[in-house]
């Protein structure tokens, strides 16, 4: 009887921490998932079944450049609008955050033998694996927001990257102001500089085959 091998996984984001922690999260289903590159600020170079883009604190014009067979966007961002988009811009799969680790590697077994997979999930719904500065009790998306302010990018322009609500961005930049102890956009901005916030110089890491 034929054994299926492992799918080949490429881990694609503009922060280590973001592709590192997603990596530990995976790390129990070796027997399943093999990942053949982490990549941080660098275009995906390695062939692989499926390129796993997370998409926290990035340009969200999709269509990273990747070698993978297939494009899979792991987002908080599921609303209809956004999965619709991400499938007009080549995306085969949208997941949420929401899933727990044996639900995201079954998605991406399913997405590798050919299904076109979009799963939401609650827009509250516990983000897994991490993410700059998370142990200051920032969530998820109150990081993303102070990642891009620190990247220089205007409250409109932030509403546009994360498909919210200009008033939705407010409110989550008034919540984070008041966790990291800032009061205006500049201290906020060198709060994320000295907090992991600015972007990597290029780099990838293709780890040692067993």
């Amino acid at each position: 009887m034929s054994v299926t091998p492992p799918l080949t996984l490429a881990l694609v984001n503009d922060y280590d921490v973001v592709v590192q922690g997603l990596a530990r999260m995976l790390e129990p289903f070796d027997t399943r998932v093999q990942i053949v590159e982490l990549t941080a600020s660098a275009p995906s170079r390695a062939p692989a079944d499926i390129a796993l883009y997370d998409t926290f604190a990035t340009d969200l014009a999709f269509g990273p450049e990747v070698k993978a067979q297939h494009l899979v966007l792991y987002t908080v961002h599921t609303s209809p609008e956004f999965m619709s988009a991400a499938r007009a811009g080549g995306a085969d799969g949208v997941l949420s955050k929401a899933l727990h680790s044996e639900e995201l590697v079954g998605a991406l077994e399913r997405i590798r033998d050919g299904e076109i997979l979009m799963v939401g999930g609650p827009q509250d719904a516990e983000s897994r694996g991490t993410w700059p500065a998370k142990a200051t009790g920032l969530t998820e998306r109150e990081a993303e927001i102070i990642a891009l302010i620190t990247q220089g990018l205007r409250n409109d322009e932030i509403a546009d990257a994360l498909y919210l609500s200009k008033n939705t961005v407010k409110s989550y930049i008034r919540s984070a102001y008041r966790k990291i102890n800032v009061e205006s956009r500049s201290h906020a901005v060198l709060w994320g500089v000295d907090h992991g916030f600015a972007k990597r110089s290029s780099s990838s890491l293709t780890p040692e085959l067993s």
